[in-house]
């Protein structure tokens, strides 16, 4: 498997983490680094000590998340933040998180997914936020009881 330095190289590259305006206190791409070991990734929408507790059961050592540690900003090393960054440390697990490129990202991003899981074509970028379209529409003539179906 690729190296931790090799993963975030490239998903840095593709979310282009460097590109997309996102709010203050995401902080996109590699908070927490490991020994540079991969061997298991897991993802999670966020990081919470239950979640890097189930990542260490299964011996995950990348953790892929939307919503990181650092949303509430500046804050002490105590309690819940405490709690989690010991668990990674121990655990050898690294945190990576995307938040705006990856709702962005117009092929493995949660919009285009979701669309595409939905079976929606032809979706249009709509709803400007922080420089960029973070969102996408779609024309459907499909019932609404069938597109829940299909989802």
């Amino acid at each position: 498997m690729a190296s931790l330095g090799e993963i975030v190289a490239y998903a840095d590259k593709s979310l282009r983490i460097c590109e997309i305006g996102d709010w203050e206190n995401a902080l996109n791409g590699l908070q927490i680094e490991n020994t540079g070991r991969v061997t298991k990734i897991g993802a999670a929408v966020d990081v919470s000590t239950r979640v890097l507790k189930e990542a260490a059961k299964k011996d995950v050592d990348l953790l892929i998340v939307h919503h990181g540690l650092f949303w509430p900003g500046l804050q002490p090393i105590t309690r819940a933040l405490h709690r989690q960054l010991k668990l990674a440390f121990e655990n050898d697990i690294a945190l990576y998180s995307a938040h705006l490129p990856l709702d962005v990202h117009p092929v493995f991003g949660n919009n285009a997914q979701l669309a595409s899981a939905l079976g929606l074509r032809s979706p249009t970028p709509f709803f400007e936020e922080k420089g960029q379209f973070i969102g996408l529409k779609v024309r459907n003539s499909q019932p609404r009881t069938e597109s829940r179906q299909s989802f």
